[in-house]
């Protein structure tokens, strides 16, 4: 399965931003999907994580009431929707294919794709 991230950039405190995910070499429709995020030096974190009908959809506790995740089967592509963007937002955001095991998410696929920089700052 392949990933191709796109959307960021420089965005303003207090403004909002859409990314984009294009999934590729497998069923789409098939995956939980998931947003993660990392800053150079962190871990990366899971942001957001929905299942293959959106029946049920995960944030992290700093991005809930602010982002949307969403995802349209028939084109392969999941969304993050971001509003009301704040500087601890900064970082590079990845798409991937995401499992459940005792309750926690984790990416599933080893292989990321590019990841799209936002960057939030006045």
């Amino acid at each position: 399965v392949q990933f191709e991230e796109s959307g960021g950039g420089l965005v303003q405190p207090g403004e909002s931003l859409t990314l984009s995910c294009t999934v590729s070499g497998g069923t789409f429709s098939s995956f939980r999907m998931g947003w993660f995020r990392q800053v150079p030096g962190k871990e990366r974190e899971l942001v957001a994580t929905m299942t293959m009908s959106g029946s049920n959809i995960f944030y992290r506790d700093s991005v809930r009431g602010r982002f949307t995740i969403s995802r349209d089967n028939a084109k392969n592509t999941l969304y993050l929707q971001m509003n009301i963007v704040k500087p601890e937002g900064t970082a590079v955001y990845y798409c991937n294919t995401v499992n459940v095991r005792t309750g926690l998410y984790y990416p599933v696929s080893p292989s990321w794709g590019p990841g799209t920089q936002v960057t939030v700052s006045s």
